[in-house]
């Protein structure tokens, strides 16, 4: 298989104006799972010859694969500004190690970065993977206005958070495998096997990212945790106590909402009213179905190594600790 970080790490940034550029490198070069560029290839790889990506099939999915991964990073950039989030896989946000605007038109260029990736995808199937590619962007940004919007609504259900995800996170998990084995000449049946295993991966995926984000540990998560909670925000976890709690455990939960300035009691309380409600319990219930549900995606596709390692990822994900 290929290797997805050395194709990053060959991305020239060392250009002018630096201000522009560097914070792309730095942004690039922290790491992070890889997780779009290496479902691309790997959706590419089950179709194409089962295990053995090579040749042809390198070149056609790489860039379109790269082009998910600047993409994905662009979307941490504003998302970081717009959160006024501090930390990012264990180093300084960009817009703290530089600023607001620094952030901003970074992130900007890396947009079209993207976009110039996706052109070297070979003619033929440049059209169709550029539709899905702003179907895609398109999907993530009524996610995140969805997301901000829930900021100032007293009443949002576990359904309506549901399909916030779905849009804000999972489209690109999903596209990422449709793009890479449309590329690589899947059917159109096989493209919505791939495209529902991602699209069921990456709802998975957010719950347990609600959950790390009170129940992990810092040291391996990469991010402070009960952010969530002092910023109240609207995650699986919280919707599924206020669904489910007593009058009295409600009423307490409300108190701690509106609580300021007291973060670290704030996020004990409210863990200790999630503790008794057994909400991760029901987030990560919730989960497996979503995972379950991916993994019966993998039966309508060739049995290869390729279809081996996309279980071997659901289960690992399912499990993940950062």
């Amino acid at each position: 298989m290929i290797d997805i970080n050395k194709s990053i790490a060959s991305l020239n940034w060392d250009k002018e104006p630096k201000g522009l550029y560097e914070p792309i490198a730095y942004t690039l070069a922290s790491g992070g799972k890889r997780l779009r560029p290496t479902l691309a290839l790997v959706a590419a790889d089950c179709i194409v010859n089962g295990g053995l990506l090579s040749g042809d099939a390198i070149e056609n999915t790489l860039p379109a694969a790269l082009a998910l991964e600047v993409f994905h990073n662009f979307t941490l950039l504003h998302d970081d500004v717009m959160d006024r989030a501090e930390v990012r896989r264990g180093r300084p946000t960009v817009h703290v190690k530089w600023n607001d605007n620094t952030a901003i038109l970074s992130g900007d260029q890396m947009l079209i970065e993207a976009y110039k990736l996706i052109a070297k995808v070979p003619g033929d199937k440049v059209q169709k993977t550029l539709e899905m590619f702003n179907e895609m962007a398109t999907g993530i940004c009524e996610g995140q206005q969805l997301d901000m919007d829930f900021e100032h609504m007293s009443q949002v259900s576990i359904d309506d958070y549901m399909h916030m995800i779905e849009l804000k996170t999972s489209v690109l998990l999903a596209y990422a495998m449709k793009i890479g084995g449309y590329i690589a000449g899947a059917t159109p049946a096989q493209q919505e096997a791939l495209y529902q295993f991602g699209l069921h991966i990456g709802l998975a995926f957010q719950i347990q990212d609600d959950i790390l984000d009170l129940y992990g540990d810092p040291a391996t998560f990469g991010k402070a945790i009960g952010g969530d909670i002092c910023c109240n925000k609207k995650t699986f976890l919280l919707l599924t106590a206020m669904e489910t709690a007593d009058p009295e455990s409600k009423a307490e939960l409300l108190e701690w909402l509106m609580a300021t300035d007291r973060d670290e009691e704030k996020i004990a309380g409210v863990k200790a009213i999630y503790d008794r409600l057994g909400v991760r319990e029901a987030g990560e219930a919730v989960m497996e179905e979503h995972t379950a549900e991916a993994l019966a995606q993998l039966d309508k596709l060739p049995q290869n190594n390729a279809t081996e390692q996309l279980r071997e990822l659901a289960e690992r994900l399912a499990t993940r600790k950062n």
